[in-house]
């Protein structure tokens, strides 16, 4: 095997190509680090191994194998799978090995993993790795191995290089072996055979003149991933491991510990990175514990406040549903199924759940063919349906509720759960990781700032004060509480909530009969048109309108002669290619519309529509001059009290330098001192990416000074001083870069605004609404302001959109009031979510409030409550909106158009009384 190559250097781009999280990076650094130091072998020194491991990581006390492993604990739902991935693609281009077998507990996992493993798989773990790209890796199942996938040489050579002729990479390709454990001690006797009390992977295979288990075992490199290690302590399946011999074991696990009645820590755990913090990080769901308001659980029957909870579960899960719609349609983004998830006590709990679930008295039935029920006691084909539901219940549509009986196992990775309803649990129960765990992962990858689409509600009337109590507690999951119910009040209403679209332009079949004046208003967001078929050219037409727009530099140019021609064009061609609307009654011919003159006038008057409710927002890249925008600030370091390490015997040092390959000195020759103390600091610090030695020379140098006269002033002489750098100096840096990074500082950055050809088209919006109520008028009082964002307004003669929400009263509504009044307004709008890219700080997007055009320029106006104008966060924005703005104005002088300008509002300086000329002289950013 060739000799390693850069590790940190391989990582680093693994960890770039593959988009790895701080936790995943953190774990793979772990790898790396001690791996530099300690080579992989069949008989390694496993007192040396222990030892170089306990002195960067105090938590190791034993392997708990008979060869050297390292466990990982890493919350549910941070992505083991990928670390996994990164973990074997770094071994395998480092060198070090090629031959690994990853054992998953159960069917679930192991499905899962021949998927994630499998070149050209949706979740390919290896994607981005131009060396798994090439050549893809061999991968070898339980189900396959008696093939000789692997060994053989015809199987080994993936297909691209058998084809191309290509054997040199035949001895250097690749190998991952995935099995189920119970594969490795499965009898596995074929009908008909001779019974016999060997494994089947243990007995002689033909063609290889020894059984797999042994082949596997005689391999030079073989590597063990383990997942869900917590479920190989069991004597069978550790023995079985055990007899692998493999040079690494890599375990990993949400829960570090062992199952059984007497659990116990594992005792070789190297990194821990538990589910409280990944909530802090944002990288799962928040959980939060539901229930009504004012509720007592002791009034009511068991059976009675099972049905109360399931129901409450269901009002959720039907709002939540409304909620992921209403993201999706406004950001562009797949809409997410939500289903929920019934935990019972037992399989006569579960059935009897099902039962209720699918009768009558549970919301007239609507839910029967829409639940499935999963246990061990299930058999057949009842239980082959369940577990294939229950497995595609991210995608499939007809799969609302689950029941499963106490813990699903672990595997189930879904992303769309949303509701729990534990039934019959105590807190503690609920409150597991195993309970939470299976509802905790994002469906968009990360948390979204929309509080329904980032949380995971438990139902949990009955245990609502202790999961709240424990709430205060440091390990606490859960520390939000949502109310669900029918007063105002309520996180959830008791009704599931409407979805109310609000595009720009809808096509209205004629109705004679609907003339008012509400109907008028409405009418300037509708063309009238004669059949569905006219109304399906007003949609292809909508859509050409979007394209056409990025082509132009303003809304005017569509309706100019060439542009028209353009759109009959591309309408025409639609029309032909789709098929014509189906009448409704049978003995109608397909509706067609008369002359190419009626289509081209058509179009025009969508066009029309269009142009009088768009304003023309440029669209602008904001993009930094320069890559670098931090620094590192002078400081001093605080808390070295702390730091009291205390130098080693001379033997110890010794070993300690000859097993770090990175370093090249040892005890006894001159090569062993630096010339200057600072320099055993320095060199740590100098080595991380982040950090350029000419820019902080001075600063690394005056810390690790600090850290010297520290050391010099505890330690009895030179010697034990430099005794304590030459053991201690990675913990000693490690110091101080913890510090480091918490002063680093963003720097102004410098940037262009580019201002691209064209300008959008207005985009659709979707609101909410509580059911049973309707768009009310704008004009109309509201006497309860904090109801306010629940409403959705209508009535509007200069608006872009038919409705509208606010987020106040006193600064947005009152806003909108002014703007419908004052004659020097042509249009406005509150921009839809994605309408504006205006970056201000690291990367986020700033949307302001409303977009105003008048006779002389166009207005973006942040309404803000007045105690919070001096916000730092606000007057980033607002530099951001004014840096926008200029790149904008720049662009107007060059092609001619209006001025923009940006203000900040304080909501009380928003009175019917005042003018927007008023308003803009007086808060002008």
């Amino acid at each position: 095997m060739a000799e390693p190559i850069n590790g940190r250097r391989v990582a680093n781009q693994i960890t770039a190509r593959l988009s790895l999280r701080k936790p995943q990076r953190e774990s793979l650094d772990i790898l790396v680090e001690l791996l530099d130091q300690l080579p992989l072998g069949k008989e390694p020194d496993m007192q040396h191994w222990l030892q170089v491991i306990r002195s960067h990581y105090s938590s190791m006390q034993a392997f708990e194998r008979a060869f050297p492993s390292l466990c990982f604990a890493l919350a549910t739902g941070v992505g083991k799978t990928r670390l996994m991935g990164a973990m074997v693609a770094w071994l395998f281009i480092t060198g070090r090995s090629r031959h690994f077998l990853i054992l998953a507990p159960n069917l679930t996992i192991y499905e899962k993993l021949k998927k994630d493993f499998r070149f050209g798989e949706p979740k390919y773990v290896f994607t981005g790795i131009p060396e798994m790209a090439g050549t893809p890796p061999v991968i070898i199942t339980g189900d396959d191995y008696e093939d000789g996938r692997g060994v053989r040489l015809d199987y080994a050579v993936p297909k691209p290089l058998t084809m191309q002729g290509d054997m040199l990479n035949v001895e250097g390709a690749l190998h991952i072996n995935i099995f189920n454990i119970a594969k490795i001690n499965a009898r596995d006797n074929k009908k008909g055979a001779t019974k016999s009390a060997t494994a089947k992977v243990r007995r002689l295979q033909e063609y290889l003149g020894e059984s797999y288990f042994d082949y596997l075992a005689g391999l030079p490199d073989l590597v063990v991933l383990m997942d869900e290690a917590h479920r190989y302590y069991a004597d069978a399946g550790a023995k079985a491991i055990d007899d692998l011999k493999p040079v690494l074991g890599l375990e990993l696990t949400a829960t570090p510990k062992t199952t059984g009645v007497k659990p116990r820590p594992f005792s070789n755990v190297v990194y821990h990175y538990p589910l409280s913090k990944a909530l802090q990080d944002g990288y799962v769901k928040i959980p939060a514990v539901g229930t009504r308001r004012d509720f007592n659980s002791d009034q009511y029957s068991p059976d009675v406040l099972e049905s109360i909870k399931l129901e409450d579960g269901i009002h959720h899960h039907e709002f939540v549903k409304v909620e992921l719609e209403n993201y999706a349609r406004n950001y562009g983004v797949k809409t997410i199924k939500p289903f929920m998830l019934v935990v019972a006590q037992d399989t006569a709990h579960a059935s009897s759940i099902r039962g209720l679930i699918q009768s009558k008295k549970f919301f007239g039935g609507r839910y029967r063919d829409r639940v499935i029920e999963v246990h061990s006691n299930l058999s057949g084909s009842e239980s082959d349906e369940s577990t294939e539901r229950l497995l595609a219940v991210e995608h499939d549509e007809n799969t609302e509720i689950v029941i499963h009986v106490n813990k699903l196992k672990e595997g189930w990775d879904v992303t769309n759960l949303y509701t729990i309803v534990p039934l019959r649990a105590s807190a503690s129960e609920i409150l597991t990781e195993q309970t939470l765990g299976r509802g905790l992962r994002l469906p968009y990858g990360k948390r979204t700032g929309v509080v329904a689409v980032d949380r995971l509600c438990i139902v949990a009337h009955d245990r609502f004060q202790e999961i709240v109590d424990r709430a205060n507690l440091d390990d606490s999951l859960i520390h939000e509480k949502v109310y669900i119910g029918g007063e105002s009040e309520a996180d959830v209403p008791q009704k599931k909530p409407q979805l109310l679209p609000s595009s720009p332009i809808t096509a209205r079949i004629s109705d004679e009969s609907s003339a008012s004046p509400a109907a008028e208003i409405q009418g300037r967001y509708q063309v009238q048109v004669k059949n569905a078929e006219e109304a399906r050219v007003v949609a292809i037409t909508l859509e050409a309108l979007h394209e056409e727009a990025r082509k132009l530099g303003t809304s005017l140019e569509l309706q100019s002669r060439e542009t028209q021609q353009r759109l009959v064009k591309r309408v025409q061609r639609v029309l032909e290619n789709q098929l014509p609307v189906q009448p409704q009654l049978s003995g109608l011919q397909d509706i067609e519309l008369q002359t190419a003159g009626e289509l081209q006038a058509l179009v025009l008057k969508v066009t029309e529509k269009i142009v009088a409710l768009t304003i023309d927002v440029p669209r602008i890249a904001v993009l930094p001059t320069r890559e670098v925008n931090y620094h590192f600030e002078d400081f001093d370091l605080v808390g070295l009290e702390k730091v009291r390490f205390e130098p080693v015997a001379k033997e110890i040092l010794l070993h300690h330098l000859e097993s770090n390959q990175s370093a090249t000195i040892l005890w006894d020759r001159q090569e062993a001192t630096e010339a200057r103390f600072e320099d055993y600091l320095v060199r740590h610090l100098f080595a991380r990416d982040e950090v350029d030695y000419d820019q902080y020379a001075g600063l690394l140098y005056k810390l690790a000074a600090q850290m010297i006269t520290h050391l010099k002033g505890y330690l009895s002489n030179t010697d034990a001083v430099e005794n304590v750098l030459l053991y201690w100096q990675k913990q000693l840096s490690d110091f101080i870069w913890a510090q480091m990074q918490a002063h680093v500082r963003t720097t102004p950055t410098d940037y262009r605004g580019k201002v691209t050809q064209g300008f959008d088209v207005l985009k659709p919006a979707a609101y909410t609404l509580p059911a049973g109520d309707s768009p009310r008028y704008f004009r109309t009082p509201i006497t309860e302001k904090r109801l306010v964002r629940q409403m959705v307004f209508e009535g509007f003669q200069r608006c872009c959109y038919p409705y509208q929400k606010f987020d106040s009263v006193d600064g947005e509504w009152r806003l909108a009031q002014i703007l419908e009044d004052d004659p020097q307004v042509i249009r406005w709008m509150k921009p839809a979510p994605g309408q504006f890219r205006i970056e201000y700080q690291n990367g986020q997007n700033y949307e302001p409030d409303f977009i105003v055009e008048t006779q002389d320029d166009y207005l973006m106006i942040e309404p803000k409550r007045a105690d919070q104008i001096d916000l730092v966060d606000t007057q980033n924005k607002a530099r951001a909106a004014e840096r926008w703005c200029g790149y904008a104005n720049e662009h107007a002088k060059i092609n001619g158009g209006k001025c923009w300008v940006y203000l900040l509002v304080p909501d009380d300086q928003v009175r019917l009384g005042n003018s927007l000329t008023w308003l803009r002289n007086s808060f002008t950013y």
